[in-house]
């Protein structure tokens, strides 16, 4: 959570659920299997909150039992409140011992709903997490789960959630099964912990050619960037402030949390020579068919100065215009304006898929998705190309489906930027500068992956050390 990039609740539970007493609570088994067979599950969590932007349980599941455990037969489920009755919710694995590329994660609902429990998140491994001696752990799974629109989430009403634990102990508000048989722990009342998850689960995608950069770099000079196929742009030229620079020196790098982040600076003292914008893009036109995604921090607010530019920050791909009007160009976008522009009045985003334009009169053949609302904040960004449809996901919700018209002709470079539609929104001449930030950029090719596919490939990635992969062939 993103990224959550990252993009990944602090009291007792309430006495509902004390009052219901144990034997209300689904026992422990005690048959013969039973005692060959046995698992415990210890339990902590880093987002302590009662309300959080995401949920944070980590785990380690133990083999108590005397015979070889083979992980892809267990299943831990940890119960919580949904935050309402339409919230829907995704899944991440930030890290684990067994790599996050064997860890899935699918949501279920209760037959029978409690007081601080309605669903549950079913963790499950894959074949290749391999197997459990006797006495032996997984080791971490640090897990995540958030809304998929990102609101906040109130863990104070969860049956499993412990903000005191912040170190691992066992916890028996989680129940662990091993082929359908409980081995660990109590569901909340009047549920069975074996009824089967109602969601798809998060499976890693098949292989296939793809670019991935998690943005681990020094600086805007660092000789990485152009050789892993990037330019920090430095010629002038639109969209923007006529008479702005591309400043290459207001993209930086740092690391949060452990986790590299790229910030694009744009800044302004309300005249064109003071104007700075920001833009990195892939220096190869390369990319057509199959999924985009990045993590993207968009701000409302100037980190310093006053308010008000009409700001456009973006992630899209895109190819030249050979002419007016050519049927060969390309334009996928995602455009959020904090401060509204282009007739808006007040913070939009937009999807847009573009067919062509001329430039002088102004012609535009496109179709877009909007909404008028703050998007201020990380946001998981997934665009999809196949050969009928365009598709955009933002936090794992579709949000706009465009047609066969707008297909890509050529292959595109992908793009990051951040600029000022011009400076009428503020006309202050104090200084003042916004930061859009980035967590990381996927492309797969030729593959429409979902975006639980994607974060599973992201954590696949991140799993296994890489920071950078480009196997996508030349134009």
């Amino acid at each position: 959570m993103r990224f959550a990039k990252k993009r990944l609740r602090a009291t007792a539970h309430t006495a509902v659920a004390v009052a219901m007493g144990a034997a209300a609570l689904t026992a422990l088994p005690t048959t013969a299997s039973a005692a060959a067979d046995g698992l415990s599950v210890q339990y902590r969590t880093s987002a302590t909150g009662a309300a959080a932007d995401q949920a944070e349980p980590w785990f380690e599941v133990t083999n108590t039992g005397a015979t070889s455990v083979q992980l892809s037969g267990v299943k831990v489920r940890y119960y919580f409140k949904a935050d309402s009755a339409s919230a829907t919710y995704r899944f991440a694995c930030s890290w684990a011992v067994k790599g996050c590329a064997n860890v899935t994660g699918t949501f279920g609902t209760l037959a029978n709903p409690t007081a601080t429990a309605d669903r549950y998140l079913e963790i499950g491994f894959t074949s290749g997490a391999g197997s459990l001696a006797p006495g032996a752990d997984t080791g971490d799974l640090q897990l995540r789960f958030h809304q998929s629109n990102w609101a906040s989430l109130n863990q104070s009403d969860d049956y499993s959630f412990g903000g005191s634990r912040t170190s691992y102990g066992d916890w028996t508000k989680v129940t662990a099964q091993l082929g359908g048989t409980l081995l660990w722990g109590q569901a909340p009342a009047g549920n069975g912990p074996t009824d089967p998850p109602t969601d798809p689960p998060t499976d890693p995608p098949a292989e296939g050619a793809a670019l991935f950069d998690d943005f681990n770099y020094s600086g805007h000079t660092d000789p990485r960037i152009s050789a892993n196929g990037w330019n920090v742009r430095s010629n002038s030229g639109g969209p923007g402030v006529p008479g702005a620079t591309w400043a290459p020196e207001n993209v930086t790098f740092a690391t949060t949390g452990g986790n590299s982040i790229m910030n694009l600076e744009t800044s302004t003292a309300g005249t064109a020579g003071s104007t700075e914008q920001t833009e990195i893009l892939t220096k190869s036109t390369k990319f057509k068919n199959g999924t985009y995604a990045a993590r993207v921090r968009f701000n409302d607010a100037p980190k310093y100065g006053p308010d008000g530019d009409r700001l456009v920050q973006t992630f899209f791909t895109i190819n030249d215009l050979k002419a007016p009007m050519a049927d060969d160009y390309a334009e996928y976008d995602f455009e959020y304006l904090p401060n509204g522009g282009w007739g808006e009045p007040a913070n939009i985003l937009y999807t847009t898929s573009w067919e062509t334009y001329q430039p002088d009169p102004w012609v535009a053949v496109n179709q877009h998705t909007e909404a008028r609302q703050s998007f201020s904040g990380w946001h998981d960004l997934v665009l999809t190309i196949d050969n009928s449809t365009i598709k955009y996901y933002i936090d794992g919700q579709l949000f706009g489906t465009h047609g066969a018209q707008y297909l890509p002709e050529r292959p595109m470079s992908i793009n990051f930027n951040q600029w000022l539609i011009d400076l009428a929104g503020q006309t202050s001449t104090t200084a003042r500068a916004y930061d859009q930030q980035v967590d990381y950029v996927l492309h797969v090719k030729d593959q429409v992956l979902t975006p639980a596919q994607v974060t599973a490939k992201l954590n696949a990635y991140r799993s296994a050390g890489i920071r950078f992969e480009d196997t996508v062939p030349g134009a």
